[in-house]
């Protein structure tokens, strides 16, 4: 009975301390450290929700490999094996800077598509642009929106495939350098000549920059995604990688089937007509027209709005 009433004391003991401790720490607690907690928290949250959407979480599986192998190395007393591992994470930061390089990408453009950084851009710290420039944007825009979808209502008839790409905020140059620049005013006999399954260019995707035919013939990422369907072919592929990786829309015509469907944020949605397809390439190109003294903004609404079929 004794080593009972020992142990019970000893936890005693030990509840005393650990809430002695607490409410010390609530004592000195202050708006400060709460703010420190929530970012904190909210920087973990971020990355470990980027690692689960891309392909960087099977290396981070490898890398906790290594340490648990350093960690066991260390404890026993396994020197060389210790000494290679150390040199290792010697050189680790700069090795995980160039292989995270991808999604360390992907995050910053997402945090510059913040309510944030478009405030900021708005406010004209970073970029600006008089009002007569947004309204020659708009209508250059528009009539880029009206050429495609003209063009991939025709396609949907005649059954010829297609892959266009609008670019947002984040620039494709990469994109645009495996093709060919054209950079022509859109109209559906130029986007019909680059598509016609005699031209050099018609196995490529085209870009659409700030509503001009701006490049055709680029080749596109293809997912990663092991859950998207066998039954789509190379162009949704395509489609769906660069949406995952970018902020861009990507309008897609089959060539076996002529539906029409588009990727965005790394989500295909499929059987659009002629007028949902304007529709949502418009929700999601064009600037918002807001009330006097308040900023404009590019409203980027989430594609699920448009059902999958």
């Amino acid at each position: 009975m004794e080593w009972i009433t020992t142990s019970w004391e000893a936890v005693q003991e030990w509840l005393y301390s650990t809430w002695s401790i607490i409410i010390e720490l609530v004592r000195s607690f202050k708006v400060t450290d709460a703010i420190d907690v929530i970012l904190v928290s909210f920087i973990i949250y971020s990355a470990i929700k980027l690692l689960r959407e891309t392909r960087a979480g099977q290396l981070v599986k490898g890398l906790l490999i290594i340490l648990a192998v350093w960690l066991l190395s260390s404890y026993f007393q396994l020197y060389m094996l210790k000494s290679l591992f150390s040199y290792f994470f010697q050189f680790s930061m700069i090795a995980l800077l160039v292989v995270f390089q991808p999604e360390i990408r992907r995050a910053l453009e997402q945090l510059g598509r913040t309510e944030i950084g478009k405030g900021l851009a708005a406010k004209g710290w970073f970029a600006g642009s008089a009002k007569t420039e947004e309204e020659l944007l708009r209508q250059q825009v528009r009539k880029g929106i009206n050429a495609v979808v003209d063009v991939a209502a025709s396609f949907q008839k005649s059954k010829t495939g297609a892959l266009i790409v609008f670019e947002r905020q984040t620039k494709l140059g990469e994109i645009i350098d495996t093709g060919t620049v054209v950079d022509a005013e859109p109209s559906p006999p130029i986007i019909g000549n680059i598509f016609w399954n005699k031209a050099p260019l018609h196995d490529g995707a085209m870009v659409m920059r700030a509503g001009k035919v701006y490049a055709a013939g680029c080749i596109l990422p293809l997912t990663k995604n092991d859950s998207v369907s066998i039954e789509l072919g190379t162009r949704h592929r395509a489609a769906i990688g660069l949406s995952e990786v970018s902020d861009a829309v990507i309008v897609v015509v089959s060539e076996e089937t002529g539906q029409i469907s588009m990727a965005v944020n790394g989500l295909l949605t499929r059987d659009y007509t002629r007028e949902t397809l304007r529709s949502e390439l418009q929700n999601l190109l064009l600037p918002v027209e807001q009330d006097a003294g308040e900023h404009r903004s590019s409203k980027i609404p989430s594609i699920r709005r448009a059902k999958k079929r």
